[in-house]
Formats: C-alpha cells, structure tokens, sequence
C-alpha cells in the first residue's frame, strides 16, 4: 500500500473559492476514481491557504492506472481549467507505511 499526499497552496483569499469548486462535483469524481480518500484538510497554522489531501492506494501500478483514468476524464479536464489558476504551487509526495503504522 502507498499514500500519496497532495499539498496545494492557493491564492490568499481564494480557497473558499476552490473548495466551492472542488465540492461541487470534481471531489465525487475523484473518490469514484482514485478510490479511498483518506483525509482533505486545510491549515490552521504555518502557511495558510494550504490544502493537503491523502489517497491511498494498492500499489504504484494501482495509482499510475487511476490517476490516468481520472486524467482522460472530460470532467476533470474541465476543473482543471477553472481550478489550476486559483493554485500557486503544488507539492507531492508517495509515503510507505512503516511496518508498525495503523494504516498498512
């Protein structure tokens, strides 16, 4: 299993913005694609404006295949036009679960 952490820093005073995007379809797109979700959170301290979400997955081959389904989908692409100018920068990261860790 892997996670994949996004880390998306919008424009200030825009994320009610983009959440209102996000929310009003494109986040059912993606949990029915990618699969499990496993949070959606915003900053409270340090730098703000700062969306980080989880998803989980079976494996790196699992994520390449969903991530490319959701990519093709018109949909998505459509969000992506809206969304993408509201984003100043954007990290990822694929973590491995330890051996001891509660999510394997």
């Amino acid at each position: 299993m892997i996670v994949e952490e996004r880390i998306y820093s919008i424009i200030p005073g825009q994320l009610g913005a983009y959440l209102k995007i996000y929310t009003s379809g494109p986040l059912d797109l993606q949990k029915r694609i990618l699969g499990k979700l496993l949070g959606y959170f915003t900053t409270e301290v340090g730098e703000l404006s700062t969306l980080v979400h989880l998803w989980c997955y079976e494996s790196l081959n699992d994520r390449a295949e969903r991530r490319a389904l959701l990519a093709q989908d018109p949909e998505w692409q459509t969000y992506l036009e809206v969304c993408t100018p509201l984003i100043v920068r954007m990290e990822n990261r694929l973590l491995l679960p330890t051996d001891f860790s509660p999510i394997r």
